[in-house]
């Protein structure tokens, strides 16, 4: 994958996060900016809801600023940003309770651990009833993806929207990688059920996998 200016940005925030540890408006100013997107994208696919994901967004980074002095290890930073907005996606769902898309073909391939399979279906569409179907396509496994358990959903979206590694998404949860790997798992399957429910499995959908 090409690396973009956000990515190399964010592979070296060491400075600026050492910078905003210490009080510095303006570090912490644009680490709000390099992470909000991430951070917004995290809770939209956690709630499908955009007044949600904005409260979550906005919880999150106040709390980042007014947390980020006690960081103990800056390298942790991403594990650390993310556990705090998922203690708020949490928060907020027990309230409700009371722009990358996901391909189908993670559904059906999931054993790649860090080269997302959804990269290289995302050319399979070139033209506009092509692109139309996969927008489709797209709002349905949304859906599906809605209709799993908080739990499974938070890693699916951590590992195939986010890219974190299992290793990440295990400090951001607290929980063993193994665990991470078997919430996953459950995850993309209870996807596969969902979706085939609905009569949309890779034949249908004309994938060549």
């Amino acid at each position: 994958m090409a690396e973009t200016l956000l990515d190399i940005a964010m592979m070296h925030s060491d400075t600026l996060i050492a910078r905003a540890k210490q009080g510095d408006q303006n570090a912490q100013g644009k680490l709000v900016q390099l992470w909000y997107k991430r951070i917004y994208n995290f809770s939209y696919k956690f709630f499908m809801d955009h007044d949600l994901a904005m409260e979550v967004s906005q919880k999150t980074f106040i709390s980042m600023c007014r947390s980020l002095a006690g960081l103990q290890d800056i390298a942790r930073f991403k594990s650390w940003l993310y556990k705090i907005a998922v203690n708020y996606c949490r928060e907020e769902a027990r309230k409700k309770k009371g722009s990358r898309s996901l391909s189908f073909d993670v559904v059906w391939n999931r054993e790649a651990e860090d080269s997302p399979q959804w990269e290289s279906s995302s050319q399979r569409y070139a033209n506009p009833e092509s692109q139309y179907q996969q927008a489709e396509l797209s709002d349905i496994l949304q859906q599906a993806l809605y209709e799993l358990s908080d739990e499974q959903r938070e890693v699916v979206i951590m590992k195939e929207y986010e890219g974190l590694k299992f290793r990440e998404i295990a400090e951001v949860l607290n929980i063993s990688e193994n665990t991470v790997k078997s919430r996953m798992y459950y995850g993309l399957d209870g996807l596969k059920k969902i979706l085939e429910r609905k009569n949309i499995t890779k034949d249908t959908i004309g994938y060549e996998l």
